[in-house]
């Protein structure tokens, strides 16, 4: 692969993309355990037995889950510290730090805690960590996945510009094929197994291997046109029932920094609501005040007429189910069985094992796995299932088709389907436009906090 050349890394959920990754930036095998047989080279070095210092100031990587790499409390501090690890000198530190933060569309947020991140910003900030110190390689997985739309172009604009100005070598997995392709002048498709469908230039990828890749579930171009695939969801109508209510809701985690103000919001039994808007505008927050998790600063939310936050837990996932953004921070055993059996009702128990073999993740495949082993495609379908198979009234999913190719997707939305055609409540906050389109009969649009717009979605897709 030459300088300044773009790899784009396809392949479904669990074929090995992030591990190739991970490989190729000198971690695995040592810092992750693992065995790697073969030949790797990267610029002329086998990262398999290069000091890790020696890699990372060649291969910059941004991981599938961001907030695993951020180190410092604030973001200035975060973007500053492979700076300092690099040994640059300070006058010069000072003049990137704030410059890649205003590139990555964090400016004004210098001194916010890394914590306190909405999980877009949290993205926005590992690659200005990455991007700061300009690396000669870029290993990006799944990079824009938590990025709103004007991020995500804001940032494939970039990566074209750092290999034309600057011939970056860039290696990038990620699902939005559509942004991705036109940058890639190779594209390596993985099959299921692991082992490589095609390789070679895009074009040529397409037109050897389309149908091949289409029946693996990779997500193709859309001038390759459609496999069959489930119709966009249209049936669950709304019934009178109200499940949940948010009136006259403030919130903010810090004093005089508020993440939601004057929210008034009603969903009912069958409703298709999607929340959209741009990263930090407080899509997930409101999310997680719906089920409880959060209090409102102030205001009132009601789950089905009663405070969420007060009901006990137990009452409480009957309720409302939340898939959170980051899968792993609503994981609680060591396995996969474990995980998606805990605290079921006898007949939730025998619905598990036929859940998760719709959705991928047979028991007798999964069952004794680690939840912190499995892809992020796999994690994510996990934290779906742990959620689906309690039938809760109402049901909010924070960017859930994150890391899913398109049978994942698929089987998702039959899923759903059945859930809202049985009076479930649907809230999913996303950025992704194409879930959006199949699924919503109602879109809320937030922008600092505030509702911009809350609008029915009158003009359908047709459902044949």
């Amino acid at each position: 692969m030459p300088s300044g050349a773009c790899l784009l890394v396809v392949g479904p959920s669990g074929s090995g993309k992030s591990t190739l990754g991970l490989a190729l930036a000198g971690l695995i095998p040592l810092d992750i355990p693992g065995e790697v047989r073969g030949e790797l080279s990267v610029d002329g070095l086998d990262p398999r037995i290069t000091p890790p210092g020696v890699m990372a100031a060649r291969v910059g990587i941004v991981f599938q889950d961001p907030g695993s790499q951020l180190v410092m409390e604030r973001v200035e501090d975060d973007v500053a510290f492979g700076l300092e690890n690099r040994a640059w000198p300070r006058p010069t530190m000072l003049q990137r730090v704030p410059e890649v933060i205003a590139e990555a569309g964090l400016a004004g947020l210098e001194r916010r805690r890394s914590n306190r991140l909405s999980g877009g910003q949290g993205q926005r900030l590992a690659l200005a960590g990455v991007l700061a110190p300009r690396p000669a390689i870029l290993v990006l997985d799944e990079p824009t996945a938590n990025l709103d739309p004007d991020g995500a172009r804001a940032f494939f604009a970039e990566l074209e510009r750092l290999r034309t100005e600057r011939s970056t070598t860039i290696v990038l997995v990620e699902h939005r094929v559509e942004a991705a392709w036109p940058l890639a002048d190779l594209v390596l498709a993985l099959g299921r197994d692991g082992i490589p469908i095609d390789m070679g230039a895009s074009d040529a990828v397409l037109q050897r291997s389309g149908a091949r890749m289409a029946a693996a579930g990779i997500w193709l171009p859309v001038t390759m046109g459609d496999t069959p695939r489930p119709r966009p969801i249209r049936t669950g109508a709304v019934r009178p029932d109200t499940v949940a209510t948010a009136a006259h809701v403030d919130f903010a985690y810090e004093r005089g920094a508020p993440v939601l103000q004057g929210v008034n919001l009603t969903f009912g039994a069958g409703e298709r609501v999607v929340l959209v808007g741009p990263n930090g505008s407080g899509k997930s927050t409101l999310g997680r005040l719906l089920v409880g998790i959060l209090r409102p600063t102030t205001g009132t939310v009601r789950l089905l007429d009663a405070d969420p936050a007060r009901i006990p837990a137990t009452v409480l996932a009957r309720r409302a189910g939340y898939v959170f953004q980051d899968p792993e921070a609503g994981f609680l055993t060591d396995t996969v069985r474990d995980e998606v059996m805990l605290g079921l009702a006898s007949d939730q128990r025998h619905a598990a094992p036929a859940l998760m073999e719709r959705l991928r993740l047979p028991l007798d495949e999964f069952g004794a796995r680690s939840p912190y082993r499995l892809s992020g495609g796999e994690a994510r379908r996990l934290s779906l299932a742990c959620t689906l198979v309690r039938r809760p009234a109402l049901l909010v999913l924070d960017e859930p088709t994150f890391g899913q190719d398109r049978l994942g997707y698929d089987g998702l939305l039959e899923i759903l389907r059945e859930r809202l055609d049985a009076g479930v409540c649907l809230v999913a906050a996303t950025h992704d436009q194409r879930l959006v389109a199949d699924i919503a009969s109602r879109v809320v649009e937030l922008d600092r906090g505030r509702i911009a717009r809350d609008h029915l979605v009158e003009t359908m897709r047709a459902t044949t």
